[in-house]
């Protein structure tokens, strides 16, 4: 047997287990481990400006490709109470990343030794498993736990924290031996699968709605084969954007009080059987429960037993993995198809896309300040398919969600759940770290721009390139807009006359002098007319210089963006909708 430090059946286990991109700041009480991570090389490191940033860029990296794993390092005390942040966006969102924090050495626990916190308690509430390890000895096999954990069943984020001396200890470890835990999956029974096809069949407009969770299983493959061969459409949630393509004739739109289209709402509106795969009901996709579930019948598949009835109760539960669900019922619709014709959904199709063809919002806006709508339309014309964008939360956000395209899953990357503002920077970085030669463009607001605006440094320091559109109203547009029902407009301006920086006028913060004094670049577009040639020109300049660039865009001060704030049948439009193909240049379908 061999003897070693468990730092070092550590960082052994990380490799053996595949999650060799770490980011974090080292410390004292974490040193050890960096230590053991120099000594093997395996390992790779991002080191981030601050620890919630890396946190997040865990997640990033997490959700760029299946199977990866992101695992946040820091020391004890204020960087395990930093991390609490992206450890509840992850397990609000079903993303497993590994947090590790040193600790006090064991003697000076429960003694207000410096930076000597119970993190274990503090992160418990929002994640999977939070474990201060207190017996060397235990070190491998807590990390295979927390592995096991992060991957079974509903994923989601671990914190192991290791006091100084329990990181130093030499135990007996073979690495050679070491096996990563078998995880299971709960799937569908026969019986099951029957059933939900029985209440298929009785239906005759149907749709299924698609969640995060047939990207978590790589099931999106999957999902296109059962829409296309029951002709079914599909409203993909917010979380599952992307698992089919926007363009395929089956995407219905998504629906929502926020994040949704309007021919999403009136397909959904329209249905008379939904089938939810993956999905959580979130609040912001259904709005008033009564206006969403009148009429229709409800089948509800999901990973997570709690899940079921935790929003309102189905008429049919199921709890399975989503890839396991959608492989059953290919099966089931394969056997019945061999007793007889499939129900013909074609009519029920051709309606929606009818509506995806008329029901249309106008992006095509001449104003100066720039419109917010036609930042989209621009970026729809200036990147590709392959794009992968990454957002979290505000107008810009909402905005991108109802105007964007996506065209494969993992292309949008958005924080769901939680919506801590900052997010989108680091988690962008992490997005770009596990797709380093893929366009990945983030989008923020001015005010989750400057949030953890410290970490374009990052991005200049380990070259990583990616193009950030930041929307500048210098407000905080989402709030300023949520006060109007209370009649006010009351501390959310983020405007001031910069005395350093005359020439943003009244803008308040010079952004382009920040971003370059981090060591990135910065195109600033004030006329409509320049913002499909600066988004070009910054996605050239990502690649060639392999730094973050930003492309801000000075935009109107007030823009109120469709939303409602009770039933999806009522959404309020405050821009004029689009009547013609010239309104909306960049639609999926063009009107006419």
């Amino acid at each position: 047997m061999t003897r070693m430090q468990a730092v070092d059946a550590a960082v052994l286990i990380l490799e053996k287990e595949g999650a060799t991109q770490t980011f974090g700041l080292p410390g004292a009480a974490i040193n050890p481990l960096y230590a053991a991570m120099r000594r093997h090389g395996g390992m790779q490191h991002v080191l981030a400006r601050h620890v919630e940033a890396a946190s997040h860029m865990a997640e990033g990296y997490t959700r760029a490709a299946p199977g990866n794993i992101g695992v946040c390092l820091g020391t004890s005390g204020p960087a395990g109470t930093d991390m609490i942040t992206g450890l509840y966006s992850a397990g609000a969102d079903s993303t497993p990343i590994l947090a590790i924090t040193g600790q006090a050495p064991l003697a000076k626990l429960d003694k207000e030794d410096f930076q000597a916190v119970d993190i274990a308690s503090i992160a418990a509430p929002v994640t999977k498993w939070a474990v201060t390890v207190k017996e060397a000895a235990q070190v491998p096999g807590t990390f295979a736990k927390a592995f096991w954990l992060m991957r079974e069943g509903r994923p989601g984020p671990v914190l192991i924290d290791l006091p100084l001396d329990v990181q130093q200890a030499e135990i007996d470890f073979d690495i050679d031996t070491y096996e990563p835990l078998a995880v299971t999956r709960p799937a569908a029974t026969q019986a099951q699968v029957a059933k939900v096809f029985d209440l298929l069949l009785a239906s005759e407009r149907p749709v299924l709605i698609a969640g995060g969770g047939i990207i978590n299983a790589d099931a999106s493959d999957k999902l296109v084969e059962v829409a296309e061969l029951l002709g079914i459409p599909v409203i993909p949630t917010l979380m599952g954007w992307g698992a089919i393509p926007d363009d395929h004739p089956l995407h219905a739109g998504m629906v929502g009080l926020q994040t949704a289209h309007r021919y999403g709402n009136e397909t959904l509106l329209a249905s008379d059987f939904v089938l939810g795969v993956g999905n959580r009901w979130a609040n912001r996709h259904t709005g008033a429960l009564d206006v969403y579930r009148q009429g229709r019948t409800f089948v509800h598949v999901d990973i997570e037993p709690t899940q079921i009835g935790r929003v309102f109760a189905p008429d049919y539960g199921v709890v399975s993995d989503a890839g396991a669900f959608l492989d059953a019922f290919l099966a089931e619709a394969h056997r019945r198809k061999g007793d007889g014709p499939l129900p013909d959904n074609a009519v029920w199709a051709k309606d929606c896309q009818q509506r995806k063809a008329t029901l249309q919002r106008k992006t095509h806006f001449d104003d100066v300040p720039i419109k917010p709508q036609r930042v989209y339309e621009a970026m729809n014309a200036a990147f590709g398919r392959e794009t992968t964008y990454v957002s979290t939360i505000g107008l810009s956000q909402i905005a991108g969600a109802q105007l964007l395209h996506v065209f494969g899953p993992r292309r949008w990357i958005n924080c769901g759940q939680a919506g801590p503002l900052g997010w989108t920077l680091p988690a962008a970085l992490g997005v770009a770290t596990a797709k380093p030669d893929q366009q990945v463009v983030a989008l923020s607001g001015d005010y989750d721009f400057q949030f953890l605006i410290e970490e374009l440094a990052v991005g200049a320091q380990h070259n990583i390139p990616y193009v950030h559109v930041l929307v500048n109203n210098s407000y905080l547009g989402l709030i300023r807009q949520s006060q109007r029902a209370f009649d006010m407009d009351y501390y959310v301006s983020l405007a001031f006359e910069n005395i350093n920086s005359p020439e943003v006028e009244g803008y308040g913060v010079d952004h382009l002098k920040v971003v370059e004094g981090l060591g990135c670049k910065e195109i600033r577009v004030h006329n409509p007319d320049d913002l499909e040639p600066a988004l070009r020109k910054a996605s050239a300049m990502a690649e060639e210089l392999r730094v973050p660039v930003v492309v801000e865009v000075i935009m109107e001060r007030v823009t109120n963006i469709s939303m409602g704030a009770a039933g999806i049948d009522s959404v309020t439009e405050f821009e004029e909708v689009a009547s013609s193909a010239s309104d909306a240049p960049t639609a999926i379908l063009p009107i006419g």
